[in-house]
């Protein structure tokens, strides 16, 4: 979850809001929306213990087609996109300290040489995604505390509402700021879609998912504290490395620097985290269809290679030819549809399958998934009507996935010899 997001949305929130109090509220709601769909995903994933995510989830609950859409959706977007973008952030921070460095050729070798990674053996793969998160984790938390106790010149932050936050919070801005953050939260959900390899998921999953919610919620509004505390607004307003920018007066230039090549490194553990994941919807899909089978191939030690390779070249891809704020709204709307589904799937599935066994049930019902749901819905009409394009790209994408998945029925028939 802690990666590109946290380290970038800050910069493009300022464009629009100035007030420390609405942005970092924006990280207690986007934070509170994620624990609310965790113990939702929590309460399906140990229903449904399959790998694939809201694959899984939304082909049993409505209808095949619905999984497929939200798989393809998953592959083409969901892992894709934040994949490219913290691939990108990890270029640009590195370049910042390094400048004759191509932040596209940094990006596309980080993804090519995690995808070599994670389509090896689980050994090999785990042991690099258990390194790069814990010592993410606690370089977060020290350059936090370096805020707090090395900051020179230290900016006001308030904590407390000021006279026009409450306009602030209830307009346009705070709502398309919450994409953002949406994106930034994004892996809240990713453990789902490795449900089928995990020992014993009924009792890993509530507390994987729940638990590491609310620690990155933590981590996420005091990064962005120190942020706020460290550097003027101005100087961080539009731009992309916002960390760099707040350590360059923390630490001066030379620890600035080294605090750049720290926070790229930060963000090898995201890129890892989604080639990992990713791919199990692919080798999903192509358990289930026919017409991509090849999807559904796993090497000597039943890892879905075939997979990993497949979503790393789309992430390259989105690295080669997509801007990076376009491709952020975009996966960011698409996303939200994706988990808006399945977390109202969970009032579906008790209704249709009140006798299913369920090791755990989300805490908080119904008040919890209505939270997510609320906050969401009100998000995406937001964006329909301020960012249009993005919006009625992501819409598009969902057709085309209804395309595809008749394509994929019609010949799965043929395969079988069903008649038409």
């Amino acid at each position: 979850m802690i990666g590109t997001g946290v380290f970038t949305s800050l910069g493009f929130q300022l464009v629009d809001i100035q007030s420390t109090f609405p942005l970092l509220l924006l990280w207690v709601v986007g934070g509170t929306a994620a624990f609310c769909g965790a113990v939702s995903y929590a309460e399906l994933g140990a229903a449904i213990p399959r790998s694939g995510g809201e694959y899984a989830f939304l082909s049993r609950i409505y209808h095949p087609a619905a999984g497929f859409v939200s798989g393809w959706v998953s592959a083409t977007v969901g892992f894709a996109a934040p994949t490219a973008l913290a691939a990108i952030t990890f270029g640009t921070y590195l370049a910042s300290v390094f400048p004759a460095l191509s932040p596209t050729w940094l990006a596309s070798g980080l993804v090519a040489a995690l995808a070599g990674v994670h389509a090896t053996t689980y050994h090999r793969s785990s042991l690099l995604q258990r390194s790069f998160t814990t010592v993410k984790v606690i370089l977060v938390a020290a350059f936090c505390a370096a805020g707090v106790a090395l900051a020179p010149d230290p900016q006001p932050v308030s904590l407390l509402p000021a006279p026009g936050d409450g306009r602030i919070v209830f307009g346009g801005a705070f709502a398309v700021s919450l994409v953002y953050v949406s994106y930034a939260y994004t892996g809240w959900n990713a453990a789902t879609y490795l449900s089928g390899e995990l020992r014993n998921p009924q009792r890993t999953l509530p507390r994987v998912l729940a638990g590491g919610t609310l620690l990155v919620a933590f981590l996420y509004t005091a990064l962005n504290y120190t942020f706020l505390r460290a550097a003027p607004m101005a100087e961080m307003q539009g731009k992309v490395e916002v960390g760099y920018v707040a350590a360059s007066h923390l630490l001066g230039a030379a620890g600035a620097a080294v605090m750049g090549v720290v926070l790229a490194l930060l963000l090898v553990s995201t890129v890892s985290a989604m080639i990992m994941a990713g791919p199990r919807v692919l080798h999903a899909i192509g358990a289930d269809h026919p017409l991509f089978g090849r999807l559904a191939r796993t090497n000597r030690h039943g890892i879905p290679a075939t997979a990993v390779l497949v979503q790393a070249g789309l992430a390259l891809l989105f690295v080669a030819t997509a801007s990076f704020e376009t491709v952020l709204v975009f996966s960011g709307f698409i996303l939200a549809l994706n988990s808006l589904a399945a977390v109202a799937g969970v009032f579906v599935l008790r209704r249709r399958e009140p006798g299913l066994e369920r090791p755990y049930r989300a805490w908080g019902y119904p008040v919890t998934p209505i939270v997510y749901m609320g906050l969401t819905i009100w998000t995406l009409a937001y964006l329909l009507r301020t960012r249009p394009e993005e919006a009625w790209a992501g819409l598009a994408l969902v057709v085309a996935g209804l395309a595809l998945y008749r394509v994929a029925g019609r010949a799965a028939r043929e395969t079988r010899g069903d008649d038409p």
